[in-house]
């Protein structure tokens, strides 16, 4: 816990740090942007160093999970639980960004002032389709899907592989025994890797601000301001949600998670936080198999603080335009991004890339996108907290429904299981 504290401590550190170095190289450098590419090849280095750890990870952790399981049923009973609970979030979550969308109207300040419609955002907008999302789903070859760290295929080729393995019985102990010591493996390589997390803090943060000033945060101040208070309302519903299952341990729960949403917050990186956050739970009582079973899942359908911001961001942009969007189109918009935003987590600048999608269907300039190219980074650090806090808070609930949760005093116990 010490090593955990320290480790957020150095991390808020190198945040501030990196505000006051990219304020400074802004303002006193000649060419800033330069200084902004050096930042970005650290920032890029330590996103790589995390993402060579995702696939072995995953798949070794979801394997032994539903490999100690044994029971097909068992596996089959706790993932219609944990669709369930996923499906509730992400109506939940994109309900709550209409909602405030509505209430605020924050494109309504941009009337007149928006880039002409012939511009482009440089966004590949393909391969979201309901098509595509299919013929994605199951990779051609798990090769493939882990070089490119493709976490919904990992998952499915996980589930076939793991389900098998508990068929097996005693022929696959060994094996489930190895992949185990595999995930321990990455695991310890995992806290080596995060000791470079608070340069790379820096290092993403000073780039972003020398590169746009200050002044990127104030000229979009009044939608960034409505946008984090939609943030907390839905960490608040999260939490509130948690409490009616978790009683009192919520707030343990959420101590937990503590330094992999400021990793992921400063980051602007869900994928950063999710080892970290695998350790969070197993320290909560969260036995180790459902919580390598629920969370790479998670991962993949259930990142409530993107899908929050897809319905926000849309409207946004529709509002800029002047363009006024029925209740049933909005609703009709509310369900193409739920089908749309499942296995986002593998694509780059993943919310853009839906909500660019989704603009196009719905008649609505992709130009519009322009509006939030500047200010992305600072709106996709909230959402990929929020993501981490949303599977956390799902993980922990479903564990306590199938009486996975150990009691406070029982967690040594849960990490020896």
């Amino acid at each position: 816990m010490q090593k955990q504290s320290r480790l957020t401590t150095y991390i808020l550190v190198g945040l501030a740090l990196g505000i006051f170095a990219g304020y400074l190289a802004n303002t006193n450098l000649a060419k800033p942007v330069e200084f902004a590419d050096y930042m970005s090849l650290i920032t890029t280095l330590f996103l790589r160093l995390i993402k060579m750890i995702i696939a072995p990870l995953v798949f070794s952790t979801l394997v032994c999970g539903i490999a100690k399981m044994g029971d097909a049923s068992e596996v089959g009973r706790i993932g219609i639980k944990t669709l369930g609970w996923f499906f509730i979030a992400s109506v939940m979550s994109l309900s709550l960004g209409l909602v405030l969308v509505n209430l605020f109207r924050p494109g309504d300040a941009l009337l007149g002032h928006m880039a002409a419609t012939t511009a482009k955002s440089d966004l590949v907008v393909t391969g979201l389709t309901l098509k595509e999302f299919v013929t994605h789903l199951v990779p051609s070859s798990i090769v493939e899907g882990m070089s490119k760290n493709e976490i919904l295929q990992i998952v499915i080729f996980s589930l076939f592989f793991g389900s098998a393995a508990a068929a097996v019985g005693e022929k696959a102990n060994v094996m489930v025994a190895a992949l185990d010591g595999v995930a321990h493996v990455m695991l310890k390589v995992t806290g080596y890797v995060m000791q470079f997390a608070p340069i790379a803090v820096f290092a993403a943060v000073s780039g972003v601000i020398a590169k746009n000033g200050l002044g990127v945060l104030s000229t979009y101040g009044v939608f960034m301001a409505e946008f984090y208070f939609g943030i907390v309302l839905l960490w608040a519903l999260l939490i509130f949600i948690g409490f009616v299952f978790l009683k009192g341990r919520i707030f343990g729960l959420i101590k937990e998670l503590r330094s992999p949403a400021l990793l992921a917050f400063s980051t602007a990186s869900s994928e950063a936080a999710y080892p970290k956050t695998l350790e969070g739970l197993e320290r909560f009582g969260v036995r180790n198999r459902l919580a390598a079973f629920v969370l790479p899942i998670g991962y993949s359908f259930n990142l409530d603080g993107s899908m929050m911001y897809c319905t926000f961001a849309t409207v946004f942009i529709a509002q800029a335009y002047g363009i006024e969007m029925s209740l049933g189109q909005q609703m009709t918009m509310m369900m193409v991004l739920m089908l749309t935003s499942k296995g986002m987590a593998g694509v780059p600048r993943a919310s853009l890339v839906v909500i660019a999608a989704t603009l196009g269907q719905f008649n609505i300039p992709e130009a519009g996108m322009l509006l939030l190219l500047g200010i992305d980074h600072f709106l996709d650090m909230a959402r990929s907290a929020t993501n981490v806090i949303g599977n956390g808070v799902a993980t922990a609930v479903v564990a306590k429904w199938e009486g996975e949760l150990a009691a406070p005093g029982e967690v040594e116990l849960v990490k020896a299981a």
